[in-house]
């Protein structure tokens, strides 16, 4: 019925489309395994499984709450409701410091402690990210 022409046209269409399904499949998980989900310590004590997902948990760092040992800084992140104890080993960013915003990403190892990898400070004296400040307002 058809010609030679048509069917190698279809068939190329098809193999077009499944390429770019494929392709556009392969992106959108690739993506998936870096996401990282933003929480503050009140969200964090009504959460449920939290086992081996990256999360930021950010808020303020409560006052006089900074022990620092030869290899580990421990602090607590509040947002005045509810605190999480935080430790991390690693460089500290300047501007880091009691009553100043921080968000830490890592993992929850239970409902108040939390193993950080990275911290990130504000990068000037007036800047608070969206979601700390909301969850600030919020509490």
């Amino acid at each position: 019925m058809y010609g030679r022409k048509v069917k190698f046209r279809f068939f190329f269409v098809i193999l077009v489309l499944l390429t770019l399904i494929l392709s556009v499949f392969l992106v959108l998980k690739a993506l998936e395994e870096n996401v990282v989900f933003f929480k503050s310590p009140s969200d964090v004590k009504f959460l449920g499984e939290l086992k081996n997902k990256k999360i930021r948990i950010g808020g303020m760092v409560k006052q006089d709450s900074i022990e620092m040992s030869a290899n580990e800084l421990n602090f607590i992140i509040t947002d005045f409701k509810n605190e999480i104890n935080v430790s991390y080993s690693g460089v500290v960013p300047n501007l880091f410091s009691e009553g100043k915003g921080v968000v830490a990403e890592g993992y929850l190892k239970d409902r108040s402690f939390f193993q950080a990898s990275k911290i990130l400070a504000k990068h000037d004296e007036n800047y608070m990210p969206p979601e700390v400040k909301a969850a600030l307002e919020e509490n």
